[in-house]
């Protein structure tokens, strides 16, 4: 069993619906995303293009790499489309007195 580190990273008033919000932890660029009322957490580096996801288009439970459009699943970090074949890291998330919580220990690909 995989001991769960859940570090605390931004306030849930913090990321509206449908925003996204990049936050370092422990080392890690983790994309914060608020879309049809869950919140999810994804590695912020595309797969293909190693570019940050944090300014791509985020929509219908999909952010897209803002250099060639390749789309990533918010809850499974699987690609969607081309280029990008590989998934990106995703994080369980938890919130907690209002705060939103990132498990870095152990990322699900």
């Amino acid at each position: 069993m995989t001991a769960h580190t859940y570090v605390r990273a931004i306030s849930l008033s913090d990321l509206p619906h449908g925003t996204k919000k990049a936050v370092d932890i422990a080392g890690k660029s983790v994309l914060l995303c608020n879309w049809a009322e869950r919140i999810y957490a994804v590695s912020n580096i595309c797969s293909h293009a190693q570019e940050k996801l944090e300014c791509g288009r985020l929509s219908n439970g999909w952010i897209a790499c803002p250099i060639h459009g390749a789309r990533f699943d918010l809850a499974t970090g699987g690609a969607k489309n081309p280029p990008a074949t590989r998934p990106i890291p995703v994080f369980e998330v938890r919130i907690v007195d209002e705060w939103i919580e990132v498990d870095v220990g152990q990322a699900a690909l």
